[in-house]
């Protein structure tokens, strides 16, 4: 799957998911590639893009040890519950190297998580990575 094919399922999932939630799930949503252990923004949605690189380490927090975990395969994903503010909330592995990172940098991942309408809105996010793990993205 290419680059411009994944921007478009995401954009279909982020729709749903604040759909079914009633809200803004993630409002930043970052696909990077990290080959050679070297963070590069291949796409960027959200409120801080000329920032995101920048803060990338420190914001990886509690999601870093997962992105470096060999053991996680195209589709898999990870969410960081007590992940709070510009801290990353979850990531989906797209490809060899390449992931999504997901946040939403005015609350927490187990603030979202306490509303009901968060299990219908996970429904797409896990239906992405279905998508993800049939077709990985290549660079």
């Amino acid at each position: 799957m290419t680059l411009d094919d994944v921007n478009r399922l995401i954009a279909g999932c982020a729709k749903q998911m604040n759909d079914r939630y009633g809200g803004v799930v993630f409002d930043e949503w970052a696909i990077v590639s990290l080959v050679q252990h070297k963070a590069r923004i291949l796409h960027y949605f959200g409120p801080r893009n000329d920032v995101f690189l920048a803060n990338f380490a420190k914001d990886l927090g509690a999601l870093r040890a997962g992105l470096l975990d060999a053991q996680y395969r195209v589709g898999d994903f990870e969410f960081a519950r007590h992940s709070v503010g510009t801290g990353f909330e979850a990531f989906l592995v797209l490809g060899e190297g390449v992931y999504l990172i997901c946040n939403n940098t005015a609350t927490s991942m187990d603030a979202i998580t306490k509303d009901p309408r968060w299990l219908g809105a996970q429904v797409p996010f896990v239906e992405l990575s279905e998508k993800i793990r049939a077709n990985p993205v290549t660079q």
